[in-house]
Order: structure tokens, then sequence, then C-alpha cells
């Protein structure tokens, strides 16, 4: 690969192998992928109930990225990255050295995503002083009642408080940092979206609206916005589906895997439970764990019938009409 100009070669790469995979239904991976997401861990101080975290229903065990682990990551794919999610399952900032993390990643477009309740001034100071590229606050009410009904044990005034910081540090600092706040939208918040769009503005962040994901069946109806463009899910004949009519051209299997805490390769963020390891970078490089039989053979999978795989069956890759 070229030694002087590594990432838009591996980019380019990357587009072709899914464009000629996408085209052929052939299986194919030039270069590595462009991003990833890393978990620097999967424990979480809330406990939302549409949460694999959250809600208990994780299976695997929780704890936090060794920063050794972190290193060789970016040893290995640092130089061919354009953007890195310090982020999957859990809250980010409770990891004892997060900002170790931001610091070894500077030289990388680096986005963390928060549910706020650790944006104290002192943090918030830090942050957009670290390198940090992208930070999204997650702001899922506008109330108390109401934003703690999905965000169980948050403290809307703690998430308030600690958005103000930060915008109040970028504004001292003359940071460049990205601030964005997150709306998750439900059928109990609905409501509140004009609201907290006002507050993003004072806040001078953009603001994004973002469907709800449902893992538990029985709880669509408690759930699902009033709005179709709201909603991921549509209902037939009883029965709720995902608006999603699967095409085999997933481009996650080709731009996008995720790294968890321990260092096991999944194909991308839909996989929450960890149910389709292709990897361990504790055994294997990166580079070996890409091109190796068990990614072939998920990508071979994607290609042939995505709708069989069931971390597809939430996913959003695909789907039109509906904010994701």
């Amino acid at each position: 690969m070229n030694r002087l100009f590594p990432r838009p070669v591996n980019g380019f790469l990357a587009a072709y192998s899914w464009m000629l995979c996408s085209a052929t239904g052939r299986v194919a991976a030039f270069g590595l992928p462009p991003a990833i997401g890393v978990e620097l861990t999967n424990c979480c101080n809330l406990h939302c109930p549409e949460c694999s975290t959250g809600s208990g229903q994780m299976t695997r065990a929780g704890s936090f990225m060794d920063l050794k682990l972190f290193d060789k990551i970016i040893a290995e794919l640092g130089k061919y990255l354009y953007y890195i999610s310090l982020y999957f399952q859990g809250e980010p900032m409770m990891h004892p050295a997060f900002f170790s993390f931001i610091s070894r990643s500077r030289r990388i477009n680096t986005i963390v995503s928060t549910n706020g309740h650790y944006l104290t001034p002192e943090n918030a100071s830090r942050i957009v002083k670290s390198g940090l590229n992208k930070l999204i606050v997650s702001l899922d009410g506008m109330d108390q009642e109401t934003y703690s009904t999905y965000r169980i044990g948050g403290e809307l005034k703690t998430v308030l408080d600690g958005i103000k910081n930060v915008h109040d540090a970028k504004k001292r600092s003359a940071s460049p940092l990205k601030l964005q706040i997150q709306f998750l939208v439900n059928k109990r918040n609905e409501n509140q979206i004009d609201i907290a769009r006002h507050f993003a503005s004072e806040m001078k962040a953009s603001f994004r609206i973002k469907s709800m994901q449902i893992i538990n069946p029985s709880e669509y109806e408690k759930w699902i916005p009033s709005k179709r463009s709201f909603s991921r899910y549509q209902k037939n004949n009883g029965i709720y589906t995902i608006k999603n009519s699967f095409p085999t051209n997933c481009a996650r299997l080709w731009f996008n895997p995720v790294i968890t805490w321990d260092g096991k390769v999944l194909p991308c963020c839909f996989d929450k439970n960890a149910d389709h390891v292709l990897g361990d970078l504790n055994e294997d490089t990166f580079r070996d764990i890409w091109n190796g039989p068990r990614y072939k053979l998920f990508r071979k999978s994607i290609l042939s019938g995505r709708q069989m795989i069931d971390i597809c069956r939430n996913c959003t890759s695909g789907m039109r009409n509906v904010v994701t």
C-alpha cells in the first residue's frame, strides 16, 4: 500500500472492494477498514430498558479495555483510519484512563458518545483541549420525568449542566471540537423535540434525532412514536417488523468493524452481545483477522442472505425515510 498516502489509498481500496462485491456477489476485501469502533467499556451508570447493557440482557462479561490493547490497535490501523469511535456499549467516560485513549488517537478523527453524566467543569475543560474531534451527548427529554422514563437512573440537570460546561469551555478556549446533541425519539418524548432543538442551538451544538432500537418484543407499543418517520418499525398483521428491505450490499462489513473492550473483532455495531466474533486481537493481527476465513464467510452470508442474520434484523443500513 502507498506509504505516502495510506489513508486515501486504503479508503479507495475499501470502497472498490465493497462495490465489487455488491456488483458480483463475490467476496473480496482489499486494504483495511477506514473507520472502526472501539469499546472502552461495556459498563454503564444508567439502566436504559432497550439497551443490552442497561437492561441487564448482555451476557458477555463487563470490564474495561487495557491501554496496551488500544496501543496495538493504533499501531496496526492508525495510519489507515479516517475515523475512530471510542464507544460501543457502555459509558466510555467511566473508563479510569478515558483521556489517555483520546491522547493516543489524536492523529485520527476521534468521536465519543456519552450520556453526559461525567461532564464536570474539569472534564469539559480537558475534553475541549484533548484533541477530540466530536462529542455526542444523549439528551432524551427536557424534563426529569420524561428524561428518566428511558434514561433510568439519570439526572437531567446533570446532563444539561454538563452540556453547558462543554459549551463554556469551548468558548473560553476557542476549541474546534464539534458538539452534537442526540435525541433518541420515542412515544414519551416526541413532543419535546423542538425544546431540545432550541437548547442545542443555544449551546452552539448540532442536533440529531435518532430512531430508537427496541430489543424487547413486548415493548413496541410503549416506545414507538406516533410520527412514522421517527420509527424503525411498522406493524403488519399485528406483528412489528423493521422497515428495511435488507439490501445485500451492506457497507459495514467493509468499512466499520467494532472491537470490544477485550479485543474481540465484531462485524459491526449491531452485534451488541458479540454473537459473531470474527477474531481476537489477543491472538492474531487485525490484518489476519480481516482477511481470515471467518470474515470471508460472514461477508458471504451478508451477500447471499442478510435478512437471515440475527443482528441484521434491527439494522438501519439500507433503510429509507426514517431517521437513523
